[in-house]
């Protein structure tokens, strides 16, 4: 597992930087974070995160470095022009090769925890993602998945709850119902893909660890 910082490109506008596993990704006086972090790794003072991603969820992530840059992001990925994949591991096996699932989450800020809901209500939103199955081995008597997974909307925990809600947790998702113990939650956004904003320049960085991840549990 890498655990270090690494940024994959800059110019004056943005920065593409690797997320370590267990580095907020947003600023926190009290706790390591990426505009910290890239503060010192690349002299950017100040850096805007444009989104997120979970403290236990490593991977690939843009960051503007003004408030106009931020404005123009945040707008592209609000319009879905931002593509982002992820590689997960999941306990069993989905029904198909590839397919599709769309839900409606309700995210409890108290519990920090989401839920696949019913019924449409104050705070609850569609969520849609693709997946792909790359690779499934035996593990202690059970099934596991390698996934690549497209989000088509951005959901707090979304791949994590719609996953889990099909009693397929990502390994190591505690919170989320997994039982097999991992130094992590299998899970990472492995490549981003976008038009640059100010140049239209066509734009692709990925982090892939589809050895390390599967490594681990062979038997």
């Amino acid at each position: 597992m890498n655990n270090e910082v690494q940024v994959l490109y800059q110019d004056d506008r943005l920065l593409i930087a690797y997320k370590p596993y267990g580095v907020l990704s947003e600023f926190d006086a009290h706790k390591p974070n990426m505009p910290s972090l890239l503060k010192d790794k690349a002299g950017c003072d100040p850096v805007y995160p444009v989104h997120r991603l979970d403290r236990t969820t490593q991977g690939v992530m843009v960051y503007a470095l003004s408030e106009d840059v931020a404005r123009r992001l945040s707008a592209m990925i609000q319009q879905g022009q931002l593509e982002k994949t992820y590689l997960a591991v999941v306990e069993d096996v989905p029904e198909g090769s590839r397919g599709e699932y769309t839900d409606l989450l309700y995210f409890d800020r108290r519990k920090n925890k989401s839920y696949v809901v019913k019924r449409e209500r104050r705070g609850v939103k569609q969520a849609l993602l693709q997946y792909e199955v790359i690779q499934t081995i035996g593990h202690e008597e059970r099934s596991l998945s390698l996934l690549q997974i497209r989000l088509m909307t951005g959901r707090t925990h979304q791949i994590r709850v719609q996953f889990a809600s099909r009693k397929m947790p990502l390994v190591g998702d505690r919170r989320y119902g997994s039982h097999i113990p991992a130094d992590h939650i299998q899970l990472c956004s492995a490549r981003l893909s976008f038009t640059h904003p100010f140049t239209g320049e066509e734009m692709s960085f990925s982090y892939e660890p589809t050895e390390e991840y599967f490594k681990r549990f062979n038997p």
